[in-house]
């Protein structure tokens, strides 16, 4: 499937909420576009150059995202509200005359919902804290129980390096995913 590409220094992880404000010219019409016709694109984190101007090189795995509120306050600026799909790996891309990366990707499965183990029930707990000091509506629908969206949710909230977000993003297995997150969390509170 071809995919309107859209690298930034973040990452997006499945059922994550992220707000953006949209000013250049080929992000507008690519907004426009998915507005207007109810599609997604993707997300990808930069592993190379910059993300305002062009020729920003992302990573190969990335997050289908959807549009789900938009506001245009000004002429030529939009505010929006992205919520990531699912993860895609890019085959290979290609830049329109007018900038835009487009990529040929694949829709990577979705991890299962598991039950967090009683051994990591501590990001879990975490995890709450977090959500009630932040406030609940950031996160959509709540699942403290489900391993795999308190792996994401967690590895949206903490302070981690790109590059952590990013491999955390690339793994497909959700007790792993979750037991660095459980290490990173034990070396805070030491």
């Amino acid at each position: 499937m071809k995919l309107p590409l859209f690298p930034l220094q973040t990452v997006v992880f499945p059922g994550g909420r992220l707000p953006l404000r949209i000013f250049e010219q080929r992000y507008l019409a690519m907004i426009k576009d998915a507005i207007a016709a109810d599609t997604p694109f993707g997300i990808c984190a930069i592993r190379e150059g910059e993300e305002i101007g062009g020729g920003a090189v992302p990573h190969p795995i990335g997050t289908l995202v959807q549009i789900i509120e938009w506001d245009m306050p000004e002429t030529g600026i939009f505010h929006i509200l992205a919520e990531g799909v699912s993860r895609f790996r890019i085959g290979g891309t290609e830049t329109r005359a007018d900038g835009l990366l487009i990529g040929e990707v694949e829709i990577l499965e979705s991890e299962a919902a598991i039950p967090v183990p009683a051994h990591l029930e501590l990001t879990a707990e975490i995890l709450r804290h977090i959500v009630e000091e932040v406030g609940g509506e950031h996160f959509g629908r709540q699942r403290f129980g489900d391993a795999v969206w308190v792996g994401y949710r967690l590895a949206e909230v903490l302070p981690l390096p790109l590059a952590e977000r990013q491999k955390l993003l690339e793994s497909s297995d959700t007790e792993a995913r979750l037991t660095l997150l459980a290490e990173y969390l034990r070396k805070q509170i030491n």
